[in-house]
């Protein structure tokens, strides 16, 4: 079951897009940390507005394909930290934001449907 529907994610994705652009200076992120906020911030807002949610039929990026690219930056937020050798508050928000975006990933329906109208 995936009781995320397309337009919750679609919201959710906004959502994640202020918390990558916010989270250096109420984090206190600096240097690569912080630069990868700022980027990340900026592709998942691009991803989102190509992204075709339904209902609508415009945008280049298939939903089950923003879903794979969910995943994979998930798990990359997920080992980045160690890789990198980060510590701190900065291994701490990467890792919290992997697991919440493969959360999300997790309880989203990728198909190209739309939550049913209550009625």
């Amino acid at each position: 079951m995936h009781p995320i529907h397309a337009r919750l994610h679609r919201i959710l994705d906004f959502v994640t897009v202020v918390g990558f652009a916010v989270a250096p200076s109420l984090l206190g992120l600096q240097g690569l940390p912080a630069t990868l906020a700022y980027g990340l911030a900026a592709v998942h807002l691009v991803l989102t507005l190509l992204t075709r949610f339904p209902p609508a039929e415009r945008g280049l990026v298939p939903l089950r394909a923003h879903g794979l690219i969910e995943l994979v930056v998930g798990i990359g937020l997920l080992v980045a930290p160690f890789a990198l050798g980060w510590t701190g508050v900065s291994r701490t928000f990467y890792v919290g934001a992997g697991v919440v975006i493969l959360a999300v990933w997790a309880l989203s329906a990728y198909a190209d449907r739309v939550a049913p109208r209550a009625g």
